[in-house]
């Protein structure tokens, strides 16, 4: 297998059952008449994934070749395949696919054009390569002329592996191979694995060219300031990127070049359960023709998506193009961020709800990636789980964290940017006793972020964090800003915190090669 375009393409894809870069509406259509689509009130696309409702991060694979073999943080999440098993799983699923109908997409991953990458998405169902469409970067007239893909994402969902023959994990796989510059996924209809799939190639290549791809979400304001915002799934980075005073450049992968930042796609992924038109009106207002929900349950008489219902899953998504979102950024991209923010959904509830972060604090917080997993999101998570996943994107990022850190501080250093750790998750108590912070509060804390309300008020140090707590915000309650006066007891509060604080530490032990000054954030264990 020397060349797996040249053989995709001479093999595959000159069948007449091969559609390339159909119309939005002929793709729906098909899925509605061969894939058990349904159409709800809003005109948005309704599909059921079955099985898997989340992504499958212990089927996801790195072919172990000579070109990233000695670059790969080779881990528990970064597996590596032999390539005669890659070979074997490919050549079966060009097997599989041989006079099948099947769905193209050509496009780009990448707004800015120095760093942009030509991908083709090859799906066997129509909803798909409606969701690659939807989620990638749509070439312009004449940009597929002579179009040569840099990389090809095959998606077969009904082809399964046999793990015992296959060297897999289970009948899922998710297999990346940079040396034939493919991404081959079976097993699973979940869409996300071809999103992020895609995502952690551009994690693995971009660094070698000084850009640092990061799993965030950025916006801009009127005066031209662009805001990142760095969370796991469920941590609100959809959330607060869409703001009605702010222009949406991207909701969830970028690039920070020397100009700036780019997003990496041409749509949104949007988490929507419980969404309310109230609370989050911009997502609400997207989803309509043409956009895809996966696993929402719609109500057979009226159309009407239940976006509270979690029958099939937590992770209900709504997929949707930039252009849904009114006044979005559509050339994808924004100037040098201005702030930054760091959003942790903490269940423990010990964590302040906004505090400021130096240089050093910011590379050990970007390294550790604390969260709360929440349900949904992966197979397997049924409620809070307590993570670290570094760079807060660990399944996706295939070098050392201290790769991505380091060109992080040295980024914050040179243009001066203001750095925030957001708590999203629990208050006066942890999951199962205390609530929720309230979004009121958090998108007040992060207006105040991005306005500079907070660079000139006073602050005081967290014992165990020492994380900066400003002592006023405007539109929250002094009493919210410092967790310790929201819990019923103080002892339970420092007992917690504890707890936590010995967790950031042992996690952190893993990074030997990084300097005492991101080492000294760690907590301090009070007696």
């Amino acid at each position: 297998m020397n060349n797996v375009n040249e053989l995709i393409d001479s093999h595959i894809l000159k069948s007449d059952k091969v559609h390339y870069n159909l119309p939005t509406q002929q793709l729906i259509d098909i899925a509605v008449e061969k894939e058990d689509g349904y159409i709800a009130k809003s005109g948005a696309l309704c599909i059921n994934t079955g099985k898997y409702t989340g992504r499958s991060p212990n089927d996801r694979f790195i072919v172990d070749e000579p070109l990233v073999h000695n670059h790969i943080n080779w881990s528990k999440g970064n597996k590596p395949i032999s390539s005669e098993k890659f070979e074997n799983l490919f050549n079966k699923a060009m097997d599989y696919i041989d006079n099948k109908e099947l769905f193209i997409f050509d496009g780009f991953v990448g707004a800015d054009l120095e760093y942009r990458m030509p991908i083709r998405v090859i799906n066997e169902f129509a909803y798909q390569n409606l969701f690659a469409q939807q989620m990638f970067i749509k070439p312009k007239e004449g940009e597929r002329e002579n179009f040569k893909p840099e990389f090809t994402v095959v998606a077969l969902p009904d082809l399964k592996a046999v793990p015992e023959v296959d060297g897999t994990n289970s009948e899922v796989f998710i297999i990346i191979s940079f040396e034939k510059k493919v991404v081959l996924i079976g097993g699973t209809k979940y869409s996300g694995e071809i999103k992020k799939s895609i995502f952690t190639v551009m994690n693995y290549l971009l660094p070698f060219k000084n850009v640092l791809p990061m799993h965030c979400s950025a916006n801009i304001g009127e005066g031209g300031d662009v805001a990142l915002f760095f969370g796991l799934s469920g941590t609100g980075k959809t959330t607060l990127s869409a703001d009605k005073n702010r222009r949406l450049i991207g909701d969830d992968e970028h690039g920070w070049t020397e100009n700036g930042v780019f997003n990496f796609e041409g749509g949104c992924y949007a988490k929507c359960i419980n969404l309310t038109e109230e609370h989050e009106p911009q997502i609400w207002n997207a989803i309509k023709d043409g956009a895809i929900l996966e696993n929402v349950v719609i109500d057979e008489t009226s159309g009407e998506p239940d976006y509270d219902d979690d029958k099939y899953t937590e992770n209900t998504r709504a997929a949707y193009p930039v252009e849904h979102i009114d006044g979005a950024v559509m050339e994808g991209k924004g100037g040098i961020p201005k702030t930054i923010i760091f959003l942790t959904a903490d269940a423990t509830g010990v964590l302040p709800p906004i505090s400021k972060l130096t240089k050093e604090q910011a590379m050990y917080h970007f390294m550790s990636g604390y969260t709360s997993k929440l349900a949904g999101t992966e197979r397997g998570i049924v409620e809070p789980t307590a993570t670290f996943s570094t760079c807060f994107g660990g399944p996706f990022m295939l070098l050392k964290p201290q790769v991505y850190a380091k060109l992080l501080g040295e980024k914050i250093e040179q243009y001066n940017t203001n750095v925030f750790l957001v708590n999203t998750g629990w208050t006066g108590g942890p999951y199962g006793v205390g609530n929720r912070m309230k979004l009121k509060y958090t998108r007040s804390m992060v207006r105040a972020a991005m306005k500079g309300e907070l660079d000139n008020v006073d602050y005081i140090k967290d014992p165990i964090f020492n994380l900066s707590i400003p002592t006023e915000c405007p539109d929250v309650p002094q009493t919210v800003l410092e967790p310790s006066n929201t819990w019923g007891s103080e002892d339970a509060y420092y007992t917690k915190a504890n707890e936590l604080a010995e967790s950031f530490i042992k996690n952190f032990e893993q990074f030997k090669d990084v300097s005492e000054d991101i080492k000294n954030a760690n907590p301090k264990i009070l007696g």
